[in-house]
């Protein structure tokens, strides 16, 4: 015993002594270097605990604040984050957890929150663990929400989660199908032959079908003609909203399903998804204007992590949806019926639906399908017959919205949208409204794609040249006024002379934007949770009041002092339209 305690000892002091020889021999910029980690890491530790203990108090949105206070000490420490491994790696590591501990999707969170303590050089004692055991047990044992039908109301790629989780309240702008699936025609829509007007466009369906003129096959049923009744009676209002929004993404999602083979009308299944709404989500976690659920999303290369959400963007979605669409109509032998069922249900549903029927025919096993896919074929083909033919349906009055146009620029990674904000003349609000895959008001930790207002790209582009990449989301951006100099700006900004004209190509004079190093009083976009853009809610509380000569959307929301883009969503608008004199517009 006494000699293994002697060999203890030894080793012991030889692991001692070792260690003294290395920190005699560090130089100063390893010993400053290791100093920076432990300050920053150690602040950043701080409030992720303090996060813990306001999630153990299920004071949420204090928790959500703490963390946001956790990640934003790397993003304002001026260090370039990046270039550490080892500050990469915590930081990496506190992002992926912080996601985590808001949106719980396995039973590794404990596990998670102490990797990112070990990461961090954090050193926590037995208490710190046992909080943070207790924290992740709660999350992960949380009930599910659920509704009338035992259904749960949001369902992750791995597992459930209760709808109010997240540190704030996450608000989503409703799928129509989530109303699809309850829908009942009325005993007035199911009539035709009584119906002079009704059958006569039952009529025109069997001509437009016999002579192809849509691009594809599909068999006739009254229960089309039903749907085109109810869009003309009831529905009119959903049908007018769809065909006005359409303009906006309509011609990018004819091109794209025409460059993947798929018919160009298909496209118009994107209205009865999502009604055109980038950001409509359904009971099901379906998301986007091609509501995928999070692992049809995934199958198709639509990444979901931390930092973005692919389901919900313009191009990258549409193509997914083209893809699957192709998937599922060779699947079933060109039956394009069948493909956009099993789109809305699953191909395992309509695989079971067609053994029962003995045919691989969509009216064939109509009976054996879930309700709401039973809807959803015939009012997609009747949306079809009517976006074709709007005049002939009642709906010629309709102009659709102007396309929603934009430029896309690559930016660095981990780009802060106000910077962007700031450069392209518009707002972070604006900025997300454009790019709704983000989750966060940063751009991914990669190089990243992002669309900016049209007109905008070049001057951006020659923005970002003149910034210090270490330094990007610690600059801002001003305009300069006619007369003004390099100490004015200095005076009002906190920075010197020499440092702004190294900024901006060391010129004699300040024209147009120019860049702003970090200064005393240069203001800082914070971090924020990942959001999905949130609608304006609908209450009873809306004023009403009228355009003037010369408005759009932009000016009117100027002069009322509210949001620009919120106007536009509640009014079916873009915040660049112009308004004729006299147009009532809807202020919540």
């Amino acid at each position: 015993m006494k000699t293994r305690l002697f060999r203890v000892f030894n080793l012991t002091a030889i692991l001692l002594f070792i260690s003294a020889l290395a920190a005699f021999g560090q130089t100063p910029e390893v010993t400053e270097t290791e100093a920076r980690f432990n300050q920053i890491t150690g602040e950043a530790g701080k409030f992720f605990k303090q996060g813990l203990f306001n999630m153990q108090d299920n004071r949420r949105p204090q928790a959500g604040e703490d963390f946001n206070k956790s990640v934003e000490v790397f993003l304002m420490s001026g260090v370039n984050v990046s270039r550490n491994q080892r500050l990469q790696g915590c930081y990496t590591q506190l992002i992926d957890t912080v996601y985590h501990i808001e949106f719980p999707a396995d039973k590794q969170l404990a596990q998670k929150i102490r990797t990112l303590s070990a990461m961090c050089g954090w050193n926590w004692n037995d208490n710190d663990y046992k909080l943070s055991d207790a924290v992740a047990k709660n999350i992960l044992t949380a009930p599910v929400e659920t509704n009338n039908n035992n259904t749960p109301l949001i369902a992750s790629a791995a597992g459930q989660f209760n709808q109010t989780q997240g540190f704030n309240e996450q608000k989503f702008e409703a799928s129509p199908l989530d109303e699809l699936a309850k829908l009942e025609l009325t005993p007035d829509e199911q009539q035709i032959e009584n119906n002079p007007v009704a059958q006569q466009q039952y009529q025109y369906i069997q001509y437009a079908v016999s002579n192809k003129s849509l691009g594809f096959n599909f068999q006739v049923h009254p229960m089309i003609q039903q749907f085109v009744n109810y869009y003309r009676g009831r529905g009119k209002a959903t049908m007018e909203t769809g065909l006005y929004r359409s303009g906006m993404f309509m011609r990018m999602a004819r091109r794209i399903f025409r460059e993947e083979g798929v018919p160009e009308n298909v496209a118009w299944l994107g209205q009865v998804e999502s009604a055109w709404k980038p950001s409509a989500m359904s009971w099901a976690s379906a998301s986007g204007l091609w509501q995928f659920i999070p692992g049809t999303g995934s199958r198709y290369g639509l990444r979901r992590t931390p930092h973005l959400d692919e389901r919900n963007s313009f191009e990258a979605a549409t193509t997914a949806s083209a893809r699957y669409l192709k998937f599922l109509a060779n699947r079933y032998g060109g039956n394009w019926e069948l493909a956009m069922g099993a789109y809305n249900c699953g191909e395992g549903n309509v695989d079971r639906a067609i053994r029962k029927a003995g045919v691989a025919n969509f009216w064939a096993a109509y009976p054996y399908l879930p309700r709401e896919t039973r809807n959803y074929v015939p009012n997609i083909l009747a949306t079809i017959l009517i976006a074709n033919n709007p005049n002939q349906y009642g709906f010629g009055h309709v102009r659709p919205a102007p396309q929603l146009l934009y430029e896309r620029i690559r930016v660095p990674a981990s780009t802060n949208l106000g910077i962007l904000a700031q450069a392209s003349d518009t707002t972070v609000e604006y900025l997300r409204y454009l790019n709704p895959e983000l989750r966060t008001n940063m751009s991914p930790p990669e190089p990243y794609i992002i669309r900016v207002p049209q007109g905008k790209s070049n001057e951006v582009v020659a923005l970002f040249k003149k910034l210090p990449k270490a330094s990007v989301n610690l600059a801002s951006i001003t305009k300069t006024t006619a007369g003004e100099n390099w100490q004015n700006i200095s005076n009002r900004t906190g920075v010197s002379v020499q440092e702004l004209q190294a900024a901006n190509g060391n010129s004699t004079a300040p024209k147009g934007k120019v860049v702003i190093p970090k200064g005393n009083s240069v203001q800082k976009t914070n971090y924020s949770r990942p959001t999905t853009p949130s609608p304006v809610a609908r209450t009873n509380k809306v004023r009403v009041v009228k355009a003037k000569s010369g408005d759009t959307v932009a000016k009117l929301a100027a002069r009322e002092g509210v949001s620009a883009v919120e106007i536009a969503k509640y009014n079916g608008l873009l915040p660049g339209s112009a308004l004729p004199a006299g147009r009532e517009i809807k202020i919540p």
